[in-house]
């Protein structure tokens, strides 16, 4: 006679340890975002600008692993905020091009003391944060398969 196969304790779960590691870093981005006047998919896009200006809003829909319907509203927001302009793009009338305003490039240095505030709330050193997330990037990659 066998055993039956009981599931592993909920936090043995992967699913759930990244699911609630998810929301516990989105809930410490929070308030540091509204001192920014972004929410937490904003400032992603504004991560994806503050690389690379002038793309499309489809290029950043792919960066963000996001679809651009997606993508549209939250550039919208951001462009009433004044951070931003959505122009045709001149090889693809369908596509907006997005430049960053000069309070959307003033925005770029409040973002990086905002990242150093989130690696000190994290308290991984270096070498630990870098594994971390070589081991997610890993993890992404292996469940595109």
């Amino acid at each position: 006679m066998t055993t039956p196969l009981k599931p592993p304790l909920l936090v043995e779960h992967l699913c759930f340890n990244l699911y609630s590691t998810s929301l516990k870093m989105t809930q410490l981005y929070k308030p540091l975002l509204a001192e920014l006047r972004l929410t937490y998919p904003q400032y992603l896009v504004m991560l994806v600008l503050w690389e690379e200006e002038g793309l499309g809003i489809r290029d950043v829909a792919m960066r963000l692993e996001q679809d651009s319907g997606s993508v549209t509203p939250i550039v919208k927001r951001l462009e009433a905020e004044g951070y931003l302009l959505r122009q045709r793009d001149p090889k693809d009338e369908r596509n907006r091009v997005l430049t960053l305003t000069d309070a959307g490039r003033k925005l770029r240095e409040a973002g990086g003391r905002l990242n150093q505030q989130i690696a000190q709330s994290c308290n991984l050193q270096t070498g630990e944060m870098q594994a971390l997330m070589a081991g997610l990037s890993k993890l992404a990659r292996n469940l595109e398969k």
